[in-house]
């Protein structure tokens, strides 16, 4: 079991979360569920990660049909912000006592509707959108700018609006706006067989689409009371690194391309096409697609496949090494990454920030270790923290975890054992609720399903490591300068994607 469940009375919600966060909890998601036309009711669920204890805790709330509110739990959690006006955005709950109950996922311009309602058409049409987009803080004072940048930018990247208050250089604040481009994902994973809904899992974050696709298909699997051979477990676990490896190199690379150190980039960049060239050998796909599966794995390896994967692994690890030298030993390069973007550890923590930006600021979390799955059980895991909080420290994190990784995959490699890579799936039993979860390469990923009948979904909620981080980004760019911005943000590389599902 990964997860246990406390009922909890509306008028009790902050009390509980307060005290949970004296013994040292933190909130990793909240979330709703629209259980009106088989309960009459809703839920509110705050999902607790607990110290020392491998299974979250979800705190839930009833919410009756006629008093459609619950009480936030923002003004003493910051990293419910945003959660919890996602859930007035797409269920119409209001969020009583937030202390900035402004809409986040629908913009100030749409229509009245609440689309993750069971009632609201999946094909609905709406209406074009009138009135007043987002207003954002005015600049104030003598000397003072705003800079816009985006939602459109200049790179392959997806929307996202950055809204700059500077004075000169330095940067006084920054407003983001996100959820340009939702996809409805959550709602449409209720239209979908479990068979189809892995790929749609899959296609929630390009770059984490193997991570995101084992957390749905843990949580699956925890439904049906399946599991996997130990086999597909340590497959899992070797392309889990693999994601990792071809993402932290790529963004090593683009971290010194940020400070003008082009050179590195380009054997960073050559180094993720290696990676990526033994994704497609050993799955078809250079983004780990089509590989996972409820009951284990779609395909098994051959032995040539695994000698190959050891033979480019050693080469790479050499030529790792290589541009590790040429960034450390470049002093203009450390110049502009030490000391900038701090984000310090109790703000960190006070946000709920996960993954390498955790990490560089003292957040001593890690899936892998702390709530183990696939593999993780049977290799010893150490997970680089670091106090400082700057952009140097975050590209650190993630030299360490690339180090890290080429060694777990030959572990895996090593004791790979013989026999089934996949077991059978049954028939979902309907109205089974799970929580899936796995440290991808950005942080913590979370899938909560409900199953319905005839091997369906109820509900399947998904949390991004993104949703956690980007408030950090707020926080990490007061008082730099503009030009370290492309550095800073880089630095964290959160997914437009993940957040706009």
């Amino acid at each position: 079991m990964t997860e246990i469940y406390l009922d909890s009375p509306a008028s009790d919600v902050r009390a509980v979360a307060a005290g949970l966060l004296e013994k040292g909890c933190r909130l990793a998601a909240a979330f709703a569920e629209d259980r009106r036309s088989v309960e009459a009711c809703d839920y509110i669920y705050h999902v607790f990660e607990q110290p020392h204890d491998s299974r979250y805790l979800l705190v839930r709330t009833t919410i009756t049909a006629g008093d459609p509110a619950f009480p936030s739990v923002a003004a003493g959690i910051p990293a419910a912000n945003w959660q919890e006006r996602e859930i007035q955005d797409w269920f119409g709950i209001v969020a009583e006592g937030h202390p900035n109950p402004r809409r986040v996922a629908l913009h100030d311009n749409w229509p009245d509707v609440n689309p993750l309602r069971k009632d609201f058409p999946i094909d609905a049409v709406l209406p074009p959108f009138e009135g007043e987009r987002h207003v954002y803080r005015p600049t104030l004072g003598e000397g003072v700018f705003q800079i816009p940048v985006g939602p459109v930018h200049a790179g392959i990247i997806e929307p996202g609006h950055f809204s700059f208050a500077v004075a000169g250089e330095p940067i006084l604040y920054l407003q983001l706006r996100m959820f340009y481009v939702h996809k409805g994902i959550e709602k449409r994973f209720e239209q979908l067989p479990v068979p189809h809904a892995v790929y749609l899992a899959e296609s929630i974050s390009g770059d984490s689409s193997f991570s995101h696709a084992t957390a749905f298909c843990q949580a699956i699997e925890q439904t049906a009371a399946v599991e996997i051979p130990a086999r597909a477990k340590q497959i899992r676990t070797i392309l889990l690194e693999l994601e990792r490896v071809y993402n932290h190199v790529a963004d090593i690379g683009a971290i010194a391309t940020d400070v003008g150190f082009v050179i590195a980039n380009a054997h960073a960049s050559r180094l993720r096409e290696m990676i990526l060239g033994l994704n497609e050998e050993l799955t078809g796909s250079r983004l780990l697609r089509g590989m996972v599966c409820p009951g284990g794995v779609r395909r098994d390896w051959k032995a040539d496949q695994l000698d190959s994967c050891l033979d480019v692994l050693k080469v790479f690890e050499g030529e790792f090494a290589d541009l590790m030298r040429i960034i450390e030993t470049s002093d203009s390069t450390r110049d502009r990454l030490e000391r900038t973007g701090i984000l310090h550890p109790e703000k960190a923590r006070g946000l709920g920030i996960v993954g390498v930006a955790g990490r560089a600021s003292g957040v001593d979390r890690d899936v892998r270790r702390d709530h183990p799955y696939a593999a993780y059980d049977s290799v010893s895991l150490q997970v680089p923290v670091y106090q400082e909080g700057d952009v140097l420290r975050r590209l650190q994190v993630r030299v360490d975890e690339v180090r890290q990784s080429l060694a777990l995959i030959r572990a895996m490699e090593s004791r790979l054992r013989a026999g089934s890579y996949r077991v059978p799936m049954p028939p979902l039993p309907s109205d089974r609720c799970a929580l899936g979860a796995v440290e991808g390469w950005r942080g913590e990923i979370l899938h909560w399903i409900r199953t319905g009948p005839h091997n369906r979904l109820e509900r399947c909620r998904i949390k991004d490591p993104s949703l956690n981080n980007w408030p950090a980004l707020v926080e990490a760019v007061q008082g730099n300068i503009v030009p370290d911005f492309p550095a800073i943000n880089k630095s964290f590389n959160l997914s437009y994607s993940g957040t706009d599902r």
